[in-house]
């Protein structure tokens, strides 16, 4: 699996993804979830130029380098929030989730980050469960920084706290930062605080795991 930063002619193939992401939702009566807009293409635009955005792709298999799944990042307090993180379900079972958050780690850790953090619905069991198993815990309420309990506040005003959701919390350390069961060479991606990425592949990480 290799995972690189987005171009921009990546940028409406993640609206697909995050469309056909959406429609697992429907099967447990979330349809509101489902029929959400994708990130518009001048957000994803956005996050491209910040070094924020990248894609998963198998080169070596039939979609070629064609995106597979996407996380974006947001700096929040001391940590690295993954703003969203969505995987073709096409493409499901492949480990393609994991390896994005892991490079999301190692990206966290080489800028001196403390932490990944994220917001999600407690009871999907492709959501808060699926976090746990792969190192997040959940905060109290008393452990939200203003970052998050800002974050929690426009999803409520979207109307996504029609449904539990939770702030999560992975921890890092340079030896922690990616799971069990991954390993490669990294190259780490410059991630500004402006924009200003040029419109190529950028920086490369390559890993073998699942």
């Amino acid at each position: 699996m290799r995972i690189r930063s987005a171009r921009r002619s990546d940028l409406p193939l993640l609206q697909d993804i995050e469309r056909a992401a959406g429609e697992p939702f429907r099967t447990l009566g979330m349809a509101f979830v489902a029929d959400d807009d994708p990130p518009p293409l001048d957000l994803l635009e956005s996050y491209r130029l910040a070094g924020r955005c990248w894609v998963a792709s198998d080169p070596l298999s039939a979609t070629g380098d064609r995106p597979l799944g996407y996380v974006l990042a947001d700096p929040v307090d001391d940590a690295l929030h993954i703003e969203q993180v969505s995987v073709d379900p096409a493409a499901a079972r492949r480990g393609i989730g994991r390896e994005l958050i892991a490079h999301l780690a190692d990206s966290a850790t080489a800028r001196g980050m403390t932490a990944l953090t994220l917001t999600t619905f407690t009871d999907v069991p492709w959501n808060a469960p699926y976090y746990a198993r792969i190192g997040f815990r959940v905060l109290a309420e008393h452990e939200l920084t203003d970052g998050l309990r800002a974050i929690r506040a426009e999803e409520a005003q979207h109307g996504l706290d029609r449904w539990p959701r939770v702030c999560m919390r992975r921890d890092l350390t340079s030896a922690a930062a990616r799971p069990p069961g991954t390993a490669g060479a990294v190259t780490i991606p410059r991630m500004p605080d402006a924009p200003g990425a040029p419109d190529t592949a950028g920086a490369v990480a390559v890993s073998g795991g699942t």
